[in-house]
Parts: C-alpha cells; structure tokens; sequence
C-alpha cells in the first residue's frame, strides 16, 4: 500500500495557506488605507497630504484601515470580506473602469484582485489561523469545573 501522496500531503495544507493569503492581503490593503489617512508609508495624495476623511476616499480608507486590520485578525472575516469586496468592486467601477478597459492600464488591477480574494473569503473563511477559528473552538471546548 502507498503512502499518501505529494498532491495529497501539499492538499491538506489548503487550509493553513487560506490562513497565509487572507494575512498577506490584508497586510497589503491595510497600506491603501494608511496611506490615504495617515499619508504612511508614503503619501496619495499629489505633493503629500491626507485625504479628508469623510471624503469618499477618506470613507475607502476607513474601510481599509479597519476592515483590513479585523481580516489581518480573521475576526468578523466573512462579513467584513464581503463589505470589503463590495468595496473593492465600486472602487473600480467608480475610479478605474472609466479610464479604460484594461485593468492594468488604469491602475485598477489591485482593486480587482482585492475584490476577488475578498469575495473568496467570505465564502471560504479565514482558515485555521484565526481569531475566528480560536473563538469557535473556545465555544466548542467544554468547560473544566
């Protein structure tokens, strides 16, 4: 009889790197946020600044800023995805679509993408490594009296 194979064994990491990618992203989105606010890590705004806040991109970077940190957390994850991707969605619609067709030619390739693992994930969930996840299993987990 043969053991489990490399298909399989790199398979049952599926949910591990759902975990990693849900992490990776938010990290990244959270710096779309930052930088609309906080003008960190560096400015968007043409010669520096920060947008207002209650600006429609300062309402984006509200989203970004706390709906990528509770992602980065996998706290709320399908909910806040879900927002998150609809987001995304008008985003590009909004900003980057009336520029043109092709996505990559109007900057709005990271908007798309965005949009899609967001959408993912509120499907999927945040994997194992999460606070969602930790929350589930303490509910689960008898109490010892």
């Amino acid at each position: 009889m043969m053991g489990p194979t490399l298909v399989d064994r790199w398979s049952a990491w599926a949910p591990q790197l759902r975990s990693i990618l849900r992490i990776v992203a938010a990290f990244l989105f959270i710096q779309y946020g930052t930088m609309k606010l906080f003008a960190f890590p560096g400015p968007l705004m043409p010669g520096g600044g920060t947008v207002p806040p209650l600006s429609l991109v300062g309402i984006a970077g509200i989203l970004e800023c706390v709906g990528g940190t509770l992602l980065l957390l996998g706290l709320f994850t399908r909910p806040v995805a879900f927002l998150l991707s609809g987001e995304m969605a008008v985003a590009y619609f909004h900003g980057h679509a009336p520029k043109g067709f092709w996505p990559v030619m109007t900057h709005g390739d990271p908007a798309v993408l965005f949009c899609f693992v967001w959408l993912y994930l509120s499907a999927a969930g945040p994997g194992p490594w999460s606070l969602d996840a930790w929350f589930s299993r303490a509910r689960r987990t008898p109490e010892s009296s």
